[in-house]
């Protein structure tokens, strides 16, 4: 039996067994879910989110890691979600950001979470949100949240993000890569790492090029800037974090942050409605209704939509506000 008040005040007090356990909870899908999460609401809202994206290679662990060391020379209590890619065949997935952090281990003060994908596209994994808030509630002033190397599609992170970072390196082909993929929208930061490898001025440049031809910004609007880093020495991490406290000074002073939380809060309500709303369309398989609407949509007798129509009426009807 899991006794979820105690281990929430364990959590707050920052216990990593405790902060382990209500991950576990997420992940799972556990019944004590719910109470979880209402537990922790209150102590939630206070963490400063910043997302790392970028194609593989680019060095996204180094440089989280790279920003746990800056920020806790600041004082700052840490916590790092990492996502990894789950193995298609075995669901399991490598979590090799553990073996790049191992520095931050021992330090009571940093947590260190592996999350794997679990086949969720988007460069996160679906537990991604309500993890977040378990590490905000542990009392995490900042929070560092690497995403699978993206790809042309996988750009979530910014939907989870208070500040979106995103890393490129000389070399790889990663401003057309950017172009293609609405990278350059998403991005509050640009980071050249490795700038120690011949190209990195050429790709700030063209990467700065193509940041002036897409801008329509309005006057006291963020312009992205670029900074270049070589994150295994630790050389620009520093200018890294001090870039990344002007976006959240900005943020915080033009309403920005509370207008990305709040559309942060619509999309996690909207994804747990929705997903209630499946499992109870899934359980109607079998189910006379389907069978009946499946029927007159396969002789021509009505179409899809409205047949859809008439299930989603019939599920919300039979389980009412009290089911939701």
């Amino acid at each position: 039996m899991i006794d979820v008040p105690a281990l929430v005040e364990q959590a707050r007090g920052g216990g990593p067994r405790a902060v382990a356990r209500l991950i576990s909870l997420v992940e799972n899908a556990a019944p004590q879910l719910r109470e979880a999460m209402a537990a922790l609401a209150p102590y939630t809202g206070r963490a400063y989110t910043v997302g790392l994206t970028g194609s593989p290679g680019v060095g996204k662990s180094t440089t989280t890691a790279a920003l746990v060391s800056a920020f806790r020379a600041r004082g700052r209590r840490v916590g790092v979600l990492a996502v990894d890619p789950s193995s298609p065949f075995s669901g399991g997935a490598l979590l090799g950001d553990r073996v790049r952090m191992q520095d931050h281990a021992t330090d009571p003060e940093v947590y260190i979470r592996s999350m794997a994908t679990r086949g969720h596209l988007g460069g996160l994994s679906w537990a991604a949100p309500q993890a977040l808030r378990v590490l905000d509630a542990a009392g995490c002033d900042v929070i560092l949240v690497e995403t699978v190397g993206v790809g042309q599609s996988e750009v979530e992170v910014a939907a989870q993000a208070d500040t979106t970072v995103v890393l490129l390196a000389p070399g790889m082909g990663d401003g057309i890569q950017a172009a293609k993929a609405g990278i350059l929208e998403i991005g509050d930061v640009f980071v050249v790492n490795k700038a120690d490898r011949d190209g990195a001025d050429a790709t700030a440049r063209e990467l700065g090029h193509m940041l002036a031809l897409g801008e329509a910004r309005r006057p006291g609007d963020w312009r992205p800037p670029i900074v270049k880093t070589v994150a295994a020495r630790g050389q620009g991490v520093d200018e890294l974090v001090e870039v990344l406290e002007k976006h959240r000074a900005w943020a915080e002073a033009g309403g920005e942050l509370a207008e990305r939380r709040r559309r942060r809060a619509a999309a996690e309500v909207e994804a747990i409605a929705v997903a209630a709303l499946r499992a109870r369309i899934g359980d109607l398989h079998g189910d006379r209704r389907l069978d009946a609407l499946a029927a007159r949509v396969a002789a021509g007798t009505l179409d899809p939509y409205a047949a859809a129509d008439e299930l989603v009426e019939g599920v919300t009807a039979s389980t009412g506000p009290a089911g939701a």
